[in-house]
């Protein structure tokens, strides 16, 4: 839905619980209402017919629409400075709905080496078959050599802020610039970083997406996802002819065939994926998971600033680690990224880091199965510190000269840190290191 919430400016943490949501239009309930519903009754004739030719919005059928999802809806795309946002019902759908809808009929995407595995993964198994191809850029840190890379067919640079799992960061501000100049857009996943610590479209972003089955809900209790966009992009281009093709459904009361663009102009790339893909391959976010991402949020703030003190504690207590090879975190001085750090993220650089395992595969393994309080799985941003072998488990579809562009060496372990006590996170590493090398 649109953002709606622009009458009164607030603050971060006044949006990340008020935004998008008003107490007398919801009978004064102070949490927002689980809609738990297939359809929405009409008023008369007059309104179905309205609903049904978008010439008003409203609520008609939950997989395209729904109160409480709306309200979530609204409330992220505030707290990112977005014009208009789409929930759906998985990460993965947010990132594969984008991708359809700025290469729809073909065209090349323009990628980052550094991300998550199943992205890796999708976009040589999934998209190719649709037309759809992929380039590994090999400038994304040098961008003024980036534009070398964009070819005639390419229809956007798709990365993320803070890459899973390495932590590579780039200069967002820089490559939106190269983006812009051969009339593409960005897309930003900002997943890691969540709108707390960083806002894409600031900094020149013209689509976001984030799986908010993690930082933004925070505690792995849903799987969800959204994409958001700036509403500054001109999709009124001849790379983008499908936000122009006037159609049936669209149109007004006089019989006319309009276009997204024409009904929707704030916000027309999320509309354009309510309508055609959400509506018709169905991943629909829950009232009942829009509800739960709702509630996380409440906390986004307080949680992300917590993860990131004990990633930070965890980053120097590991790099002086005698069975560490290696630290990557961007919050650490040694870090390539730390300059970028300090300048697009205040906050801090979020609550992931990796290290390398000094030692054998055996020992590697015996480490892992030795944490107690860590938790091993593969989930990130959640309230309790998880940790994993990302190569053979959340990058494992990556081939070996996959994993060599993208950095992810067989000794990488990954931490998603929580917000137990440091102190006691500590200890565990230790006693699983000492059982480790026994």
């Amino acid at each position: 839905m649109a953002n709606d919430s622009k009458k009164k400016e607030y603050r971060f943490d006044t949006k990340k619980l008020r935004a998008g949501y008003d107490p007398k239009e919801h009978n004064y309930a102070v949490s927002p209402p689980i809609y738990q519903t297939t359809s929405f009754d009409f008023r008369d004739v007059e309104h179905a017919k309205a609903l049904f030719g978008l010439r008003e919005l409203g609520n008609l059928y939950t997989r395209v629409g729904n109160p409480t999802v709306a309200v979530l809806e609204q409330r992220v795309a505030a707290l990112d400075g977005a014009s208009g946002a789409i929930a759906l019902a998985s990460g993965m759908a947010a990132i594969s709905y984008t991708l359809l809808n700025v290469a729809e009929g073909g065209g090349r995407i323009l990628t980052s080496p550094y991300l998550y595995g199943g992205s890796t993964d999708s976009f040589k198994k999934v998209y190719p078959k649709f037309g759809i191809h992929f380039d590994y850029a090999k400038n994304l840190e040098n961008p003024e050599k980036l534009a070398e890379e964009i070819k005639p067919d390419t229809k956007a640079i798709y990365v993320e802020s803070i890459s899973n799992p390495s932590g590579v960061l780039l200069d967002i501000d820089a490559i939106a610039e190269v983006a812009h100049a051969h009339g593409i857009p960005l897309i930003v996943d900002n997943t890691v970083a969540t709108p707390y610590l960083y806002n894409p479209i600031a900094h020149g972003a013209d689509i976001v997406v984030y799986s908010a089955t993690k930082g933004l809900t925070g505690h792995g209790n849903v799987i969800a996802g959204l994409v958001l966009e700036s509403g500054k992009f001109n999709w009124q281009s001849d790379k983008f002819p499908h936000f122009s093709e006037k159609l049936y459904t669209l149109r007004d009361i006089h019989e006319n065939n309009r276009s997204y663009l024409e009904v929707f102009p704030e916000f027309p790339f999320t509309a354009r994926i309510r309508f055609n893909y959400l509506n018709y391959f169905g991943a629909a976010l829950s009232p009942f998971d829009a509800y739960l991402v709702l509630i996380g949020l409440e906390t986004l703030s307080e949680r992300v600033a917590k993860q990131v003190k004990n990633a930070e504690i965890l980053a120097e207590y590991l790099k002086n680690h005698k069975y560490v090879e290696w630290v990557r975190y961007p919050g650490l001085k040694e870090s390539p990224y730390y300059e970028l750090a300090k300048r697009d993220f205040p906050k801090g650089a979020g609550g992931l880091l990796a290290f390398g395992f000094k030692g054998t595969t055996a020992q590697r393994e015996a480490f892992l199965d030795a944490v107690e309080l860590f938790k091993y799985h593969v989930n990130i941003g959640d309230a309790r510190s998880l940790i994993v072998n990302s190569p053979q488990t959340t990058h494992s579809e990556l081939e070996p000269d996959e994993k060599k562009i993208a950095d992810i060496p067989e000794n990488l372990i990954r931490i998603s840190a929580g917000l137990e006590d440091p102190e006691d996170l500590i200890a565990d590493l230790e006693q699983a290191f000492e059982k480790a090398y026994v």
